[in-house]
């Protein structure tokens, strides 16, 4: 399994709101059998790579379902085979580090 970070940057709204456009994703993910998480900078989604990859592009046709005509997508894509790591996880080893 793997995280993937997405963040879409709809282009020429005439706004530099994308709170819209955000919130329309958030509500496509609740249809969908992912675990995510809304971030401040995008969304956490956790599941089979090739499934986030879909998932992605999905994401990514949104706002040109919404009238959009140009649509910045950042994705990173962290695919870890050793181990399972779920949302949070990271974050997490991190403050423990810090408490040493």
């Amino acid at each position: 399994m793997a995280l993937m970070q997405i963040t879409i940057i709809p282009m020429g709204t005439g706004t530099p709101s994308v709170g819209d456009h955000v919130a329309g994703v958030q509500k496509l993910l609740e249809t969908r059998e992912f675990e995510y998480q809304l971030c401040d900078m995008g969304t956490l989604i956790y599941g089979n790579p090739a499934e986030l990859l879909r998932l992605a592009a999905e994401i990514h046709e949104y706002p040109f379902s919404r009238g959009v005509e140009r649509v910045v997508t950042n994705i990173v894509l962290d695919d870890r085979r050793d181990k399972t790591v779920g949302i949070g996880q990271k974050r997490e080893a991190v403050l423990q580090r810090l408490k040493r």
